[in-house]
């Protein structure tokens, strides 16, 4: 069943392997982006491409009302060109922000909306010290120190405002980034998730799916039973086209 989806961050690691997928299955997608620049990539990708900054309030909010849209996926993050080490540190604090403000901003954009579902991309090495694999009821890791809490508390913001929502919500727990645009051409020690895997996930939870989900590899530190069983999953998705 096709259906009206605004893409957030359709333009970043995963919304480009996303926006086109969703294309193709049928759906009408709107696909942000904060430079004008990139329109034309989303266009080409089967998007209707919105420039609007997450952070502008008014104008997420009324690019969302626009597009009326059933569901919204949030893939918003603030990364290096090629997860560059180098730039890690200082997105770091941008992907946190991005994490609590923005998602907050997008949550209320959507009640306003009417939005129904919510998927949203989260972390799969967020979880607290314990037995592993962790599984999705594991807590994650508040005490955390360093530039890990910085990522971690950015991780619970972000998760507690989608689940306290009254629209349904799925949170998709990537493992690390490996493939086109990571830098990254084999899979990264521990729970690691090809890019084409971890979009595909996204578009099985527009119709599948409540909660959170773990997203990665066969590995020993997280389980992604739930997804295998509840999404129909599968790690080893690629798309048969860049």
């Amino acid at each position: 069943m096709s259906r009206r989806i605004f893409l957030a961050g359709a333009t970043g690691v995963i919304g480009r392997r996303l926006a086109p997928m969703l294309a193709e299955e049928g759906h009408l997608v709107w696909g942000t982006t904060r430079s004008a620049s990139k329109a034309g990539e989303l266009e080409a990708a089967g998007a209707n491409a919105v420039t609007v900054d997450v952070f502008d309030k008014d104008a997420l909010s009324a690019a969302m009302f626009e597009a009326r849209p059933e569901i919204v996926i949030h893939q918003l993050t603030d990364l290096p060109k090629d997860l560059d080490p180098a730039g890690m540190g200082e997105a770091i604090v941008r992907n946190a922000r991005i994490r609590n403000e923005g998602t907050r901003n997008l949550v209320e954009a959507a009640k306003r909306a009417g939005v129904r579902r919510l998927v949203v991309q989260s972390i799969a090495w967020a979880y607290a010290p314990g037995p592993l694999p962790h599984g999705e009821q594991d807590p994650l890791d508040a005490a955390a120190a360093g530039p890990r809490a910085i990522s971690v508390n950015g991780v619970i913001a972000l998760e507690r405002q989608v689940l306290g929502t009254q629209m349904t919500a799925v949170i998709l727990r990537y493992g690390q980034f490996y493939g086109p645009d990571t830098g990254f051409d084999a899979p990264k020690p521990g729970a690691s998730v090809h890019v084409d895997a971890a979009a595909r996930a996204a578009s099985l939870a527009v119709d599948r799916g409540t909660g959170v989900y773990n997203i990665a590899e066969p590995n020993d530190q997280v389980s992604t039973e739930k997804a295998i069983a509840e999404l129909g999953w599968r790690a080893d998705f690629r798309r048969s086209r860049p």
